[in-house]
Parts: C-alpha cells; structure tokens; sequence
C-alpha cells in the first residue's frame, strides 16, 4: 500500500482526519492494489470508519461510505459478518441511504458465500432491518433491500428463516405502511416465487401469494393493473403457470378481459390482462392459448382497430410478442382477411402516427416478417411475403422513405424491418429490383450516429449470410456488401491529400 494511503488510513483510525484527508484517502485507495489493501487492513480501520459515518455532515458521509466501498469488497465476506455485523445494523438505521445501501451491498455479498450464510440467517435482527429497509422513501434502498432478501431466500434455510419465523410478521407489518410498500412486497414475493417449486410453495403457503392474486381479481381497477404486471412475471416460470393455471387464475383473468365491455374503467387493466395473455402465448403454446382463450385474440383484434393510440399501442406491441415464433405467425395466419386488414392499418400508423405509435409498429412489423433459414419452408415465405405486401401499396419505399428520416430511432426502426427479411429471396429480389436501394445499403455516408451505423451493420450482415443472396444479387452488389461486412460498422475511407508546390 502506497504509503500515503497508509498514513492517511492511520489518521482516519484515530478519527481526527480532516475532510480534505478524507477525501485524499478516496482517491489514494483507488491507486492501491486489492491484494496489498487486504495485508495492511486492520479491524481498528475500519471501526474507526463507521464511526466516522455518525456525523451529520453529508461531505463526510459521502467521502467514508466510498473510502468502505473499496476496502470491503476486498475482505472475505465471512470477515465482514464476522466482525462487523453490529456495524453493518447501524448502517441499516443511519438516516443517510447511501449508507444504508452500503450495509444492504454488503449482505447481499454475505448471503453469496457457502460460509457466511449461516451467520446472516442467525442474525435476525439484521434480516428484520432490511425488512424495514422495503418501507423506505427512496426507491434505490427499496430496491437494495428486495435484491438482499431474495438472494437470502435462494436456499432452503433462507426460506425458512424468512417465512418460517416472526420476520413474516414484519414483512406483512412493512406492506401495511401503504400501498407502495405493499407493492414492493409483493415484487419481492414474486421475485421469491420464480426461482423454483418449493419457493414458490412457501410464498403461496405464507398467505401472500393469495392475496396478491385476491387483489389483482377484485374490484378496484388501478390495483388490478399493477398486479396484473407481478402476475405475469409469475408466469414466466413453468411452475409459475402451473401454479396459475390450478388456482383458476388464468380462467378468471380470461372472464375478466370478457366482462371489459360493460367497465367503463376496462381501460386502466385492460392492456396489462392482454399483455399477460401474449406473454402467456410466447412461453407456452400460442396455439393452445388461443384455442383455449378465443377472448385474447378478439380483444387484440378489437384494440388494434380501435381509434385509441393506447390500446392500438397495447395490440401491436402484442401482435409482435404473439408472431415472434412460427407457431404464432400461424396462428395468425388462420384469421386471414382479418389479419391482413389489420397489417393495412400497422402499417399505416407506421407511416403516419405519433413517433412512439411508430417505433411500436416497426418493431412489431420486424418481429412479424422475421423467419430462421431453417423455418423457411414455401408456405412460409408465401406467408411472411403477403404479409409484407398487406403493409402497403409500395412497403420497401415506405420503410425506406422512414429510413431517409432526421430521426434516428424511426431510422433503425426501419432499417431493423429490412433486417428481419433480408434472408428471404422474395425479399433480395424485391430489394434488387428497387432502383438504388443496394446503392443505399452500401453507402455509409447516409449513416450519422453509432446506432444508424450498428443497424446497417446489421442488414448488410444478414444479407451476407443468407444462402441466396450471391445468385440473387449478382457477384458484383455480393463482393461489394461482403467488403463492407469486412471493413466493420465504422470504417471511414482513407483521403489522400497531394501538396502543391507554392500552395497557401
């Protein structure tokens, strides 16, 4: 350790370093090797620095929480329990949540390791501190504390310790503190809930799964839309839906979207029960989920051709999430005219809505057109070709026409549509046949920012590796698209200058 910092570390134990030192050890420890920090620190260092942080000075607060930072994560996580839990409780009470998040990072390290778990899990009081911490009034240690508990109930132990006990006492007495904080529980119940089976069996047996899916059934339409989005994460995780599905949830979901018609306020849920639907469709079966749930896809149908940009905004996102896989492009396809229709009017808003209307539509109309090479059968090409078709009159000078846009994101939003079918030959032609649509591929100059460039990058590479593109597009337009997949996304051309004798 560089000597300075030693020195400066030395003053700081004594407790009479100066802010100016305190702020020159900051950035002294920042130069010093981890492997040399951990030989030279001692117990009495850092004591001396938690004490330090009971000041109400928020300069010197700042300074000692970054000067902890360093030297903690260079100790053993079982040290740091070991010999520095009443230090870390404090830090969990201090009024400043920087400190309070410093404590929570530390945990969470501890709850990590094999060797230091055990200690957290018979250090009650600190688990109900952080318990406490979900109350708090800043979402940043909120969130702190939920990423600690749910790494603490990672093991059996840990879920024991947590709902096997009186902390789950503490947590219904944390969410009784409001609405928010309710919320935040239940985020980390759900978060709980995901990792398997046997967790989500105790977060179901504690009582808090129940009611969470007793409020996203009932009455009041703003609590329905925000436990709508924790439901649907449930439901990301096999036993999740298993569990969903042998509770009636599902069904109940179903007949609430039915019963939208006659609720003046279905706008407030309605988009949050249809999402959870196409996310339900994308994990599991898009076939089964429609056979089963014919509501899902005439409510999508319904809000896609509907005059409110939100509920229009809700439906292509959806339509995108359903037709990202091949059994969801069928299932589409076997609406037909409807579907078709339909592709009429995304298309139209891609051209003519509010620019986040557009970008939706664009992203969804990539997910729509976009098909594997080992996917692309006859049927499907046909397929995903009308389907381009339906978007427009003339669809490769309407993508084009918002590619040549001053806005960036509409700009990668299109070139991302051309992306999705440039390995499919009905594609290539239609491209080869555009007057100066190659020219614009290869043309960097038309490229202003990184991500215009990454997003071309991408179309000429998906051009490249597509088995027909060198029969289709000729060996000259082929070399010239494989030398700009060589040069890489930000090749600039190199301008000889010549000098000029008697030139100014």
């Amino acid at each position: 350790m560089a000597e300075a910092a030693v020195e400066l570390l030395e003053r700081a134990a004594r407790r009479d370093a100066a802010l100016e030192e305190l702020r020159a050890l900051r950035v002294a420890l920042q130069a010093v090797p981890p492997a040399a920090l951990r030989a030279r620190l001692g117990e009495h260092h850092l004591g001396a620095l938690f004490g330090l942080l009971a000041v109400n000075d928020r300069e010197q607060v700042s300074a000692c929480v970054s000067i902890l930072e360093r030297l903690l994560q260079v100790l053993d996580p079982l040290y740091v329990i070991q010999n520095l839990r009443e230090e870390l409780q404090k830090g969990l009470l201090h009024p400043d949540d920087s400190v309070k998040i410093l404590a929570m990072s530390q945990v969470g390290r501890i709850v990590e390791d094999s060797a230091a778990v055990t200690e957290i899990l018979h250090s009650p009081e600190l688990l109900r501190q952080i318990i406490n911490c979900i109350g708090g009034e800043k979402i940043a240690v909120a969130k702190e504390a939920i990423k600690a508990l749910s790494r603490v109930a990672q093991s059996q132990e840990g879920l024991e310790a947590l709902f096997g006990s009186s902390l789950l006492s503490d947590l219904r007495n944390v969410m009784a503190t409001s609405d928010v904080v309710r919320y935040r529980v239940y985020e980390l119940i759900v978060e709980i809930s995901s990792v398997s089976a046997e967790s989500l069996n105790c977060c179901a047996n504690s009582g808090l799964i129940p009611e969470l899916i007793g409020e996203l059934t009932g009455e009041d339409v703003l609590v329905r839309a925000t436990c709508i989005e924790m439901v649907t994460s449930l439901a990301h995780t096999p036993h999740g839906r298993q569990y969903l599905a042998q509770q009636g949830v599902i069904d109940k979901i179903s007949n609430i979207i039915l019963g939208a018609e006659s609720d003046p306020f279905s706008s407030f849920y309605l988009p949050g029960f249809v999402k959870f639907f196409g996310n339900l469709a994308v994990v599991d079966s898009p076939q089964q989920i429609c056979e089963r749930y014919p509501v899902f896809m005439e409510k999508v149908f319904e809000m896609a051709e509907s005059q409110d940009p939100t509920m229009i905004g809700v439906a292509v996102d959806t339509l995108g999430i359903l037709g990202s896989n091949v059994e969801g492009k069928q299932v589409l396809q076997k609406t037909r005219s409807r579907f078709q229709n339909l592709l009429s009017k995304i298309g139209h808003q891609a051209k003519n809505a509010p620019t986040e209307l557009r970008l939706r539509c664009l992203d969804a109309i990539s997910s729509l057109l976009y098909l594997p090479p080992e996917q692309q059968t006859e049927d499907l090409l046909r397929m995903t070709e009308s389907w381009f078709t339906s978007l427009s009159s003339q669809p490769l000078e309407l993508f084009r026409s918002i590619s040549t846009q001053p806005f960036p994101d509409l700009h990668c939003g299109a070139l991302r549509v051309f992306t999705a079918i440039a390995n499919q030959p009905w594609a290539q032609k239609l491209m080869l046949n555009s007057p100066g649509f190659v020219e614009y591929v290869v043309d960097r100059s038309v490229e202003p920012d990184k991500a215009s460039k990454d997003a071309k990058y991408e179309l000429v590479k998906a051009l490249v590796n597509s088995k027909s593109i060198a029969e289709i597009f000729g060996n000259q337009y082929y070399l010239r698209l494989r030398a700009y997949l060589h040069e890489g996304p930000y090749y600039v051309k190199a301008v000889s200058t010549t000098a000029v004798e008697g030139a100014e």
